[in-house]
């Protein structure tokens, strides 16, 4: 059963892309659909027997790749972190392939669209069930190649081909750290296995790593390295640029990579290795201000966006954020907790903006839409109940976890959790800002969409409403439901599956915190959203009513610098804190020119081609010239020679 969980979207991604031409488009979508389906039957069955059960398992498959003293097989590991994430994949895998039948219903390549689909989810199965680094590297990388697939799966859109190239680079980065962090372990602990990597880690405290004449605290080294991997896959400030950018693939991509797979992949890795990081206190700081930055960030980006998908992506980078401070503050179980949650509201903002875009002739400016409340009642209650969860409103399934995050972030009482508490709590303000106004201008203002688009618009098809309306469902009471089994004091839910210090109690801690501490994150969530709400509803139509006066109308001093402070903000928050600019002007391009310059000109078809293919050529035509005016045609010349080869052969044979 536990190999058919991960098997299973395999097979549908085969059977739907080979032989989707045979079967139409409806047929793999059914067969895409129903593998993934009953993987996620079978990973609640799991999840009963792991977690409720208590019986965590491991299977060994066969070798892979075995060499000296690396052994790595093909293994696959089952415990509660496990169980959790199949969960998660899974439920929100399902769901957006039946989403993506509706969807993608007039695609004529519906069926390899399905088929990159489970085939994600496939890579994602094997990153989160692997019992060894390789295993994980290789679902790792499964998942970078199938959001390169996706993002660009519309490739004759020029834009998507560059977010799809820009996804695949910038990933690379964060790759190549992860890469070293694994050839890091293996020299420190001579294993990839986690099991055995994890047992010996209380031995390597002092392990010291090598590299050239510099000596370096192993577990600090691995830390860090490990992280540098989390935060390319999961956007972490200074490699985010990808994650607004892959909003060029279809909306039920931006839903499945967002909400349940790729982006979550570096929070899981950074759980998973919680028995490493726990020893590494530098390393936890570093990433604990990493999260703390990225949430407050990635919260004021979104604040300006004007692109519905992307106002939604910059927030999952902000909620990204809040998964790895609560990890740097070693609450691993609290980072899965909200990383679990996080799946199903994010998942129910993706698709009903997919639900608004598929209904408003593609339109995702929400400059030009408004008025919808009327035409999308179904889509607009439920894209209030994911803005409302995401704002962490009392009861909903995102407040539950986002709230305790901040809370122990508090009862830290260090320097870095007071920091990311403050990072995160202005992070909440913006969120609940940015939430309103997306729901003000898609729903509530005044329309500015074009007539034809409005008289043809449709609320969500069965295929796309059933979906949403689970999503909705889990987005108010999962978080109720699971809070007290995967974050209650005192359970065992995790087990032995995730490790954090005796002297980290900050969860108890938070439980006895005043009560004026524990409102400050609500208190600001309600006052971002008032505050949105009188902004765009009351001084932003009353300067548009009256822009021609107050344009004739001359401003006094005090104003003039007032707006123009205002103005030097916006731009600055829309050009997305310059981080683009600065990685193409001063990083980027450097790289182009060497790679043109010195690379290809002067190496690749200068001295390797001299050398190497062109070299060897024109050297081997050159002798045969030469060779053939040796073969004159004159008896005399060819006596000639054969008297001074006999000659030079008798005088070796005398000697």
């Amino acid at each position: 059963m536990y190999l058919l969980i991960v098997g299973l979207p395999l097979i549908g991604a085969i059977i739907g892309g080979f032989f989707g031409r045979f079967l139409g488009s409806r047929g793999s979508a059914l067969v895409c659909s129903t593998c993934v389906g009953i993987a996620g039957i079978l990973s609640l069955v799991a999840f009963y027997e792991i977690t409720l059960c208590g019986a965590p398992c491991v299977i060994a498959v066969g070798p892979w790749l075995v060499s000296d003293l690396l052994d790595a097989n093909w293994g696959f590991l089952f415990d509660s972190v496990t169980a959790v994430m199949l969960v998660t994949v899974t439920a929100i895998s399902t769901l957006v392939h039946v989403y993506s039948i509706g969807y993608m219903s007039g695609d004529p390549h519906q069926s390899r669209f399905m088929s990159y689909l489970s085939l994600f989810t496939f890579f994602m199965l094997m990153l989160v069930t692997g019992d060894n680094l390789l295993s994980l590297f290789l679902g790792w990388e499964g998942v970078g190649l199938c959001s390169y697939l996706l993002i660009g799966f519309w490739f004759t859109r020029v834009l998507a081909n560059q977010a799809a190239i820009k996804a695949m680079v910038v990933n690379r980065v964060g790759d190549f750290g992860l890469a070293l962090g694994i050839f890091a372990v293996y020299s420190t602990f001579k294993s990839i296995n986690f099991n055995t990597i994890f047992a010996l880690a209380p031995t390597a405290q002092d392990a010291v790593l090598t590299i050239g004449n510099i000596n370096l605290p192993a577990l600090e080294t691995i830390s860090l390295l490990l992280f540098v991997g989390a935060v390319g896959k999961s956007a972490q400030i200074g490699l985010h640029t990808w994650l607004p950018d892959a909003m060029e693939g279809p909306t039920p991509v931006s839903a499945l990579i967002h909400a349940a797979t790729m982006v979550t992949a570096g929070v899981y890795l950074l759980i998973r290795c919680s028995p490493l990081i726990e020893y590494a206190p530098t390393a936890l700081a570093i990433i604990t201000f990493f999260g703390g930055i990225t949430a407050l960030i990635a919260a004021t980006i979104g604040l300006v966006q004007n692109d519905i998908k992307k106002v939604i992506a910059y927030s999952t980078c902000s909620q990204l954020g809040y998964m790895v401070f609560a990890c740097g503050l070693s609450n691993y179980e609290l980072g899965l907790f909200h990383l679990s949650n996080h799946a199903y509201f994010k998942g129910l903002l993706f698709l009903t903006a997919g639900s608004v875009i598929h209904a408003i002739a593609d339109e995702q400016d929400m400059r030009k839409l408004g008025g919808l409340v009327n035409i999308l009642p179904f889509t607009y209650v439920l894209l209030l109940i994911g803005s409302l969860s995401l704002m962490g409103f009392p009861f909903l399934t995102g407040f539950y976890s986002k709230e305790t995050i901040l809370e122990v972030a508090y009862a830290s009482f260090q320097i870095k959790g007071t920091f990311v508490h403050w990072l995160g709590t202005l992070a909440a303000f913006f969120t609940a800002f940015y939430s309103i106004r997306l729901l003000y201008l898609t729903f509530i203002s005044d329309t500015k969409a074009s007539r034809t688009a409005v008289s043809h618009a449709h609320d969500a098809p069965l295929t796309m409403a059933v979906p949403l309306t689970i999503l909705a469902i889990a987005s108010i009471f999962v978080g109720y439901i699971s809070k007290d089994m995967i974050i209650g004091l005192g359970n065992i839910f995790f087990g032995n599956s995730i490790y954090v210090l005796p002297t980290q109690h900050t969860l108890i801690e938070a439980e006895f915190l005043p009560y004026t501490i524990k409102l400050i994150p609500l208190i600001f969530s309600i006052g971002g959203a008032m505050l949105s709400f009188i902004v765009y509803k009351f001084i932003i139509n009353n300067v548009s009513a009256n822009a021609i006066s107050l344009v004739s109308r001359p401003l006094n001093k005090p104003t003039f610098a007032i707006a123009r402070g205002i103005w030097h903000i916006y731009v600055f928050l829309n050009k997305k804190w310059y981080f683009d600019k600065v990685y193409n002007s001063y990083i980027v391009s450097y790289f182009l020119r060497f790679g043109y310059a010195i690379s290809y000109a002067s190496l690749d078809k200068g001295l390797f081609e001299l050398l190497g293919p062109y070299g060897l050529s024109t050297t081997a035509i050159k002798q045969a010239y030469a060779s053939l005016r040796l073969q004159s045609g004159y008896i005399y010349h060819y006596a000639f020679f054969i008297i001074i080869g006999a000659t030079v052969f008798a005088v070796l044979s005398w000697m």
